[in-house]
């Protein structure tokens, strides 16, 4: 059974700081590009940002660069987002999301490219 469990949400103030991890099991990890989004209330799940199998590559929704820095670990299991600079839009329940792959394909941006999810964790930024 294939599970990824989202954790490191919480509530930071303007300008500050979180670490989301998303730990994975029941998968070849490896093999998997991962990506992060986010969905705030009454708004459609957004690409935040994505990073490849290969883990050589990465890329971000425009909103997010400069300030968010996904990485993963594969003997870990486990992807990270890298939040900082946060501001009062970036409030969201985050997501990750697994998308096995061949080491050719190309990074998506796309919700239904990607074949498991996490349960999501809520990330709140006061102003």
């Amino acid at each position: 059974q294939v599970q990824l469990v989202e954790s490191g949400g919480g509530l930071v103030q303007s300008g500050g700081s979180l670490r989301l991890s998303c730990l994975a099991s029941g998968l070849t990890f490896s093999r998997c590009a991962m990506g992060w989004f986010r969905q705030a209330p009454g708004k459609e799940r957004q690409f935040v940002g994505a990073i490849s199998r290969s883990r050589g590559s990465t890329y971000y929704e425009d909103s997010v660069k400069g300030r968010f820095t996904i990485s993963a670990d594969n003997d870990k299991k486990t992807a990270y987002l890298q939040m900082s600079g946060l501001k009062p839009e970036d409030t969201a329940v985050y997501y990750c999301a697994a998308r096995p792959t061949i080491l050719t394909t190309p990074m998506s941006t796309k919700v239904s490219d990607y074949t498991y999810w996490g349960q999501g964790t809520q990330v709140t930024v006061s102003s």
